[in-house]
């Protein structure tokens, strides 16, 4: 699972960046808003972890920007402001959870965890099911044996519904990266799957919601 910390106090920030790193999260520390804002163009994240009182752009500020962007990507707070109007902000603004300083480092572990719990749950588009935790994929109740190609495709736009990925990230996926592999690799899914993806022009591709 891949994580974005946002935290400007280095050693709260690196202190979390190793305890999430030994429990074998992929974690990428940044330390101001605008460098999270960069962040979230550049790569696709399963959690968002945010300060809110950080340099140039504020966390509240950036989850804003975030939503009206239409990124859904899970968030959790973390700050000093213990207010009830702050908290109350914070849930309305779209955090799934809202944790005030000072904390245990490993009551964090503990809450994303749960998190990741919900995440896991079986993933439902079209007729295809996909269960997350052994990757097991089932079109119209049948079990679907997907090669290496096909199946991280799959993992990859089943979890970013109705998001515009693009195509460098999905060529990461390949182990034989081409523009022709990359089509050929799309609308065989599209064919496994009767899945109406859209080819968006120069940036990449998104799996239109139903």
């Amino acid at each position: 699972m891949k994580i974005l910390l946002l935290e400007d106090d280095i050693i709260l920030g690196e202190t979390l960046e190793e305890m999430l790193q030994e429990a074998r999260y992929d974690v990428h520390l940044v330390r101001d808003g605008e460098e999270a804002a960069e962040a979230t163009f550049d790569s696709l994240y399963d959690l968002y972890i945010l300060d809110i009182n950080v340099p140039k752009i504020n966390g509240f500020k950036l989850l804003e920007e975030l939503r009206e962007a239409g990124d859904d990507t899970r968030v959790i707070f973390i700050s000093a402001l213990s207010d009830i109007a702050s908290i109350t902000k914070g849930f309305r603004l779209g955090a799934e959870d809202y944790l005030k300083k000072p904390f245990y480092p490993e009551e964090l572990l503990v809450r994303i965890e749960a998190k990741f719990t919900n995440l896991q749950k079986l993933i439902v588009h079209g007729a295809i099911t996909f269960n997350p935790q052994n990757s097991e994929v089932f079109k119209n109740d049948q079990l679907l044996s997907l090669g290496d190609v096909q199946l991280p495709l799959l993992r990859f736009f089943i979890q970013n519904i109705g998001k515009t990925v693009l195509k460098e990230n999905i060529l990461d996926l390949m182990q034989h990266p081409s523009e022709n592999a990359l089509r050929v690799a799309v609308n065989k899914l599209k064919q496994t799957t009767d899945w109406e993806i859209q080819n968006i022009r120069g940036v990449g591709y998104r799996l239109e919601k139903s």
